[in-house]
């Protein structure tokens, strides 16, 4: 059973992560720093953000507080980074922390206690936790991607007016098990 759920959420955490990846490719380098107003983020804050967030809560994620003492989480929202290369940086380095640990977890890890900010939680818990976190945050970055980008937006989702044929398509095929992330991971730009 945890390592059906660990499974589904890893596929669950790379879908996004192909959402963000699909959305910061389509944009120019200096779009990424774009902010609507001073209170909004830019794509680069939210990578930012991610980055000190994923950083955080998954080193040493069985020993220490997901609430890392090291973490600087007002800085995060300071719109300071300089180039794309840093931005990807910053995205892929809290990635890989967040694939390596939930790839190092074992069944028997599933009966342990984490801590965040001294608050217990089980590593289900903890795991739904960021699973809800990060894509409130992938949908800002999409969000911010459809509207800079506007008319050349390329769909990240079955595009305006084509529901009927997609799900043609999808119901010309036998019922069958698979993580919904699967064909969306495959394609180049077709998701939900």
């Amino acid at each position: 059973m945890k390592t059906d759920y660990l499974e589904s959420t890893k596929k669950q955490f790379e879908y996004y992560k192909m959402l963000g990846d699909k959305t910061i490719a389509q944009l120019p380098d200096e779009k990424l720093f774009w902010q609507y107003n001073k209170e909004s983020n830019s794509i680069a804050i939210i990578v930012k953000h991610l980055n000190g967030n994923m950083l955080s809560r998954w080193t040493d994620f069985l020993t220490s507080d997901g609430e890392k003492k090291w973490r600087k989480r007002d800085s995060e929202f300071d719109n300071d980074i300089k180039s794309k290369e840093e931005l990807m940086q910053k995205w892929n380095e809290g990635w890989n922390c967040l694939f390596n640990t939930l790839n190092s977890l074992q069944e028997d890890d599933f009966s342990k206690t984490i801590y965040i900010r001294n608050q217990g939680h089980s590593i289900t818990e903890a795991i739904n936790r960021q699973l809800a976190h990060y894509p409130y945050h992938i949908g800002q970055i999409v969000y911010i991607g459809k509207m800079i980008c506007n008319k050349n937006w390329i769909s990240l989702s079955i595009p305006k007016g084509n529901s009927i044929a997609y799900n043609v398509e999808k119901f010309s095929k036998p019922q069958h098990n698979e993580h919904f992330t699967e064909e969306f991971l495959k394609k180049p730009n077709n998701v939900e």
